[in-house]
């Protein structure tokens, strides 16, 4: 089974919107669908932008339901401890904890929508940038749906 690493953005995105691609990804990474890669840095990256007022207003979701789904998302990845740092990589500091995340856990792709900062960088580590609906695509794919 391929390992990924979801971006902040997705995570937001499947907060934000019940019917989109990121909520079944999110939904298919807590029912084990696929080796979902983890970090510290990067569960800290999720809570603090996941509990922004302004995502906590538009999801109607609280810090509680933030917590929950991400303990459930500490239980179901694959921790990663970071070996090597290259930072800074990223015109973003915070996206340094996705790629770090993903080339110390040999990802086989992080999945965003952030694709013009991602792409040039992690594709020098032979890790792929996929956006949330052709990973969709790929995880039906891979499980003959």
């Amino acid at each position: 089974m391929w390992a990924y690493v979801l971006d902040t953005d997705v995570l937001v995105a499947a907060f934000r919107s019940e019917t989109g691609a990121s909520r079944r990804i999110l939904l298919a990474a807590l029912n084990r669908r696929f080796d979902l890669l983890i970090s510290v840095p990067l569960m800290l990256e999720y809570e603090a932008v996941l509990s922004r007022p302004e995502h906590l207003k538009v999801s109607g979701a609280s810090v509680e339901d933030v917590a929950d789904v991400l303990d459930g998302l500490a239980l179901v990845g694959k921790r990663v401890t970071f070996a090597f740092r290259w930072r800074p990589a990223l015109p973003d500091p915070n996206d340094d904890m996705v790629l770090e995340t993903a080339v110390n856990g040999q990802a086989h792709a992080i999945v965003t929508f952030n694709q013009r900062d991602f792409k040039p960088i992690a594709g020098r580590f032979g890790c792929l940038v996929i956006r949330p609906g052709e990973f969709l695509r790929t995880l039906a794919n891979d499980e003959g749906e």
